[in-house]
């Protein structure tokens, strides 16, 4: 605990420090509230994804067999870009997903087996998903880390400033009293 001055300035300074903390407090734990509600939103969006990429993935293990062709899918499909926005929420840039841009070769339709079409569909929405997955994760890393600044900041002005402005105060008012 820094030493203080026992003086009226000391006195107004310390007032001062008190009610900016007390101001304060609230709009934290309004913020502490929005990460919360955030991070439950950006969580429940992951099981969603979660869930459609399984329940796909089921889909297209009914058909697997026929990959037993000889495909070559690096040369057919290659992700070239997932796109994102940055969004604000209760002050924290989170990234946003948008879209993944992908690049289907051209090949020889005479030579190609027919279900390659809707397998090139089925490998479009799952790389779409798996990315938009990994930007809610990455959403969710970063929410978690800023709620626990913002609880640190908390506890900070409610178990140590606050109280020892208040102490500060107290005795400050006894030796001028």
């Amino acid at each position: 605990m820094a030493k203080i001055k026992y003086t009226k300035n000391e006195l107004k300074k310390q007032k001062d420090d008190l009610k900016r903390f007390q101001r304060y407090l609230p709009t934290l734990e309004l913020k502490k509230r929005q990460l919360l509600q955030e991070i439950q939103r950006v969580q429940s969006e992951m099981d969603e994804v979660t869930r459609a990429i399984e329940q796909t993935d089921g889909q297209v293990r009914q058909w697997a067999a026929v990959f037993g062709e000889p495909v070559e899918w690096e040369s057919l499909f290659e992700i070239e870009q997932v796109i994102t926005d940055h969004s604000n929420i209760a002050g924290v840039a989170i990234p946003v997903f948008r879209d993944v841009r992908c690049r289907i070769s051209d090949y020889d339709l005479e030579t190609t087996p027919l279900w390659v079409d809707s397998a090139i569909d089925v490998l479009k929405s799952q790389v779409s998903r798996r990315a938009e997955h990994r930007v809610l994760a990455e959403q969710t890393n970063i929410l978690r880390e800023e709620l626990r600044v913002t609880i640190q900041r908390i506890k900070l002005f409610e178990e140590v400033k606050i109280p020892q402005a208040r102490e500060n105060i107290r005795v400050i008012q006894i030796f001028l009293g």
